[in-house]
């Protein structure tokens, strides 16, 4: 029996990446999970490796009409849920001057309204006592440049944690967040050219105070934490990012 026999668990975005961590470490520990995401062929090769105690279920977050069949899939796979993790989400790297609408709406789209939503969604198939985890970013306190549309999203889902947390405290229900900081999951060369990834990497590594990013693991660990064992805990954003935001 793992430490998380008996839960049941629904990762946005969990395909890849931080999110696939997440599900790694839960599946490893005795959880089953169901992991969404936009790319089928992400989520078969994530399915593959994560065996028979995952589920997929393909679907865009920022649409809600998937959200209402992801709400229906989940209640029919496992009636209640135990955490949920509201991980899915997009970067773009474009200069403030560059910015265009159609960016803009589709960085608050998935990464914002997707997370409302989503946790809209969701919370009724919560049992007492489940946690909330949302993704947020370093982003959302350390002014960078290139991702202004990003991080004002981020931010965003900062406040959202606080307010749901308060929200849905009566069902006893805890909303935090994890907010890492630079981890190798990927996402830099989805967003630009390799050769402006690989710069960019050099240079947040640098800068960060441990010298190094940080992998989806280090970060699931966290996110595990704050659903499962920060029973006294909710409203929080705990920074899983080298010390980049604190130090």
């Amino acid at each position: 029996m793992g430490e998380y026999s008996g839960k049941n668990v629904v990762i946005t975005g969990g395909g890849s990446g931080i999110g696939f961590g997440i599900a790694q470490l839960l599946v490893d520990r005795g959880a089953r999970v169901l992991i969404t995401g936009r790319s089928q062929a992400t989520l078969d090769a994530a399915r593959e490796r994560l065996g028979e105690s995952a589920v997929t279920v393909r679907g865009d977050v920022a649409a809600l009409s998937d959200l209402d069949a992801l709400a229906d899939r989940a209640r029919g796979e496992f009636g209640t849920l135990h955490a949920l993790f509201v991980n899915a989400g997009i970067v773009r790297n474009v200069p403030f001057e560059s910015m265009t609408e159609q960016v803009y709406d589709e960085l608050f789209e998935i990464n914002v309204k997707g997370a409302y939503f989503t946790v809209q969604k969701l919370a009724p198939l919560l049992s007492t006592n489940a946690g909330i985890v949302l993704t947020t970013s370093v982003a959302n306190v350390i002014g960078m440049p290139a991702i202004s549309a990003y991080a004002a999203g981020k931010a965003a889902l900062r406040s959202m944690a606080r307010s749901l947390a308060r929200e849905l405290l009566p069902r006893g229900i805890r909303v935090n967040a994890v907010s890492p900081g630079p981890v190798e999951t990927g996402i830099l060369a989805n967003a630009m050219t390799e050769e402006a990834a690989e710069q960019l990497r050099t240079q947040l590594a640098a800068d960060n105070p441990m010298g190094r990013f940080g992998t989806p693991e280090e970060v699931a660990r966290a996110a595990a934490f704050l659903a499962f064992d920060a029973t006294y805990t909710t409203g929080a954003e705990l920074a899983v990012d080298g010390g980049v935001s604190q130090l």
